[in-house]
């Protein structure tokens, strides 16, 4: 298969589809692989080295496009990368349809399969390619709130962990995955007063027993949840449910009563956010403030640290992108259900219903058995 790898165009996304080892893999497989022209830039892989592990250099997007059959990406497509979408394209990158109609009725349009980093699920419920992601913008999530928190950004002039005799801040966590379990870990190493919330009893547990009692953990309901941002320095938003939007679980009345100069951060923005006063932002300009409070909803956190991400992206993107360029987009779906969890557009349908029902948009069945 004809593989190709286009520089990402997203504001301040420096992060590329593949390195030179899953480039010299594919090539070993016996695929043809191209790079588009100082795609891997910004993380400080040259065109020579791509070249050495066997790819072609292309110099132009549309270059890219033309040659490729699949696509492997970073960020969901934008205008200028939809247009160059056909139907004999597959799109193997992160999506995140529900909260993006527009992007999702382009995709349908152009009559290509699109396959989603975020939604190939495993039986227990894990997304394995979204794992990695989520541990660095978890990790990000504390690390810009503390940042954000200092008066010359706006914030209260609060410092996470406090020094002796004053008060630490409160950081309040809402979504106990691998996001939000990261960002716990990051505010709890500055030595912030912590506070983790969400629905899963067994979650809650395991939370307690992880940090040795040391945090506090809520079941999350409206009360608890109203209790705990009114009286927070630092709330992060780390809630998702697979392949849909984000339920609005802090309102813009509880953000309204938070003291000036608190900080939220919304990891779950790239699905709709589940901050109400949340809308998506860039590195470029990543803050603004409502009601005295500052919001930091960028929706592609791990882009601020493109190397790490990368790395830890294509360790699990690469099993499946060998797998699809091998067999074929049917025979690995019907082979592999958890590849077939990913597809959310096949052949322009609309096969995520999850994403069709959140859109309402029609939906379309994948029927699997008949590509055996």
């Amino acid at each position: 298969m004809k593989i190709a790898v286009p520089k990402e165009i997203k504001n301040n996304e420096n992060r590329v589809g593949l390195v030179p080892s899953g480039v010299q893999q594919l090539v070993m497989d016996g695929h043809e692989v191209f790079i588009q022209k100082d795609a891997g830039a910004g993380i400080g892989i040259s065109d020579e080295m791509y070249i050495e592990a066997g790819a072609k250099i292309l110099p132009t997007l549309e270059d890219c496009f033309e040659k490729g059959q699949m696509i492997i990406k970073v960020k969901e497509p934008q205008p200028v990368e939809i247009a160059l979408l056909r139907p004999h394209h597959i799109l193997y990158t992160y999506l995140h349809l529900a909260a993006d109609k527009n992007l999702t009725e382009g995709l349908m349009k152009s009559g290509s399969t699109c396959i989603a980093y975020e939604t190939i699920q495993y039986p227990d419920g894990s997304l394995p390619l979204l794992v990695p992601m989520s541990e660095v913008a978890g990790r990000m999530a504390t690390q810009v709130g503390a940042m954000c928190l200092q008066k010359d950004k706006g914030g209260k002039g609060v410092l996470l962990g406090g020094v002796p005799g004053v008060h630490r801040a409160k950081v309040t966590i809402i979504g106990c995955g691998i996001a939000g379990t990261n960002a716990a870990k990051m505010a709890m190493g500055l030595g912030a007063d912590v506070t983790c919330i969400d629905l899963s009893t067994k979650r809650l547990a395991e939370m307690d027993d992880l940090f040795d009692n040391r945090i506090t953990t809520l079941y999350s309901n409206a009360f608890n949840i109203e209790q705990a941002v009114v009286d927070s320095d630092l709330v992060i938003g780390a809630v998702l449910v697979a392949g849909a939007k984000a339920p609005k679980l802090v309102t813009r009345d509880m953000i309204s009563k938070m003291e000036d100069g608190s900080v939220v951060v919304d990891i779950a923005v790239d699905q709709g956010g589940c901050i109400e006063t949340c809308r998506p932002t860039t590195h470029q300009d990543p803050t603004f403030v409502v009601d005295g409070v500052v919001h930091y909803c960028v929706a592609n956190m791990p882009g601020a640290v493109p190397r790490t991400s990368t790395y830890a992206l294509t360790n699990v993107t690469l099993k499946y992108a060998r797998m699809i360029a091998s067999n074929g987009v049917e025979k690995s779906i019907a082979e592999d259900e958890f590849l077939r969890k990913g597809v959310n557009i096949y052949q322009g349908d609309l096969v995520y219903e999850q994403v069709a029902t959140d859109l309402e948009l029609p939906f379309t069945p994948l029927n699997p058995e008949k590509y055996l």
